[in-house]
């Protein structure tokens, strides 16, 4: 393996779209895009895998971006497959590169050695959470708000397991934002079911980015976990952007409102 992975004309590993804007939301996407670096060839995956959940999140990106145009938010995007490494993953854990997933395995990943599993966090984990970092702190050199909103997507089944909510809104220690969201999209989605910490939950290990840029800088948060199936397509898509850009900005009023008369 050379000293390097990324090559030249591999794509960058993050997207920094409207880093200004005026939205007090900063938006992520850490499962927006499956490239793969040349030197990776196809990870021993047909083309159709990489189609798949497991390779990506499945329409996310583009709701990311029109949220970003609907809210002026600035969105930080993650360009490569979380197969090749998952920028939502501790790095440190083995899970961050799988070997296996929803039934596939990865035949790149087995037996991935240390030194291309510290090549894999340096040139696509890292910067990618520099990025974010950088335009965080950014914000607060500014004294601007920073409510950080991560945009998932899922599956409606995995290994084999249905999924019946339509959208979850995820959390760990602190709760607050996707208490206060979540009547907002029942009442303007109430053909849609909603749950809190549904198909997963946020924690320390499996997570990154919500624990590090969230919690631990002690900034409002949440994350949101949409079935893929409602973003099949551009009606679905649009729907999303929609019913987000409704109750995003209209929670994170009365949110920020409540907070200044708290302090």
């Amino acid at each position: 393996m050379t000293a390097t992975l990324l090559e030249p004309t591999d794509p960058p590993p993050v997207t920094v779209i409207n880093g200004n804007g005026a939205s007090p939301f900063v938006l992520t996407c850490d499962h927006a895009g499956r490239a793969i670096p040349q030197r990776l060839g196809d990870l021993g995956l047909s083309a159709a895998e990489m189609d798949r959940h497991i390779a990506y999140d499945l329409g996310a990106a583009a709701l990311a971006r029109r949220l970003s145009d609907r809210l002026d938010a600035p969105l930080v995007t993650q360009s490569y497959s979380r197969l090749v490494i998952d920028c939502n993953r501790n790095p440190n854990v083995a899970a961050s590169i799988v070997g296996a997933s929803d039934g596939t395995s990865i035949p790149a990943n087995q037996g991935v050695s240390v030194a291309d599993r510290a090549r894999r966090r340096a040139e696509i984990h890292t910067p990618y959470h520099a990025a974010i970092t950088a335009l965080l702190d950014t914000r607060a050199a500014a004294a601007r708000p920073a409510i950080l909103f991560s945009v998932h997507s899922c599956t409606p089944v995995m290994d084999g397991i249905a999924r019946p909510w339509h959208a979850g809104l995820l959390y760990n220690r602190d709760p607050r934002f996707s208490h206060a969201l979540m009547p907002s999209l029942a009442a303007a989605a109430p053909d849609l079911t909603f749950a809190f910490n549904q198909p997963y939950t946020v924690n320390d290990e499996e997570d990154h980015t919500i624990p590090i840029h969230g919690e631990a800088r002690g900034l409002v948060h949440g994350l949101v976990e949409i079935r893929n199936d409602q973003l099949a397509d551009e009606s679905g898509v649009e729907r999303w952007a929609d019913l987000l850009g409704k109750t995003l900005p209209e929670t994170a009023r009365t949110f920020l409102s409540e907070l200044e008369e708290d302090t």
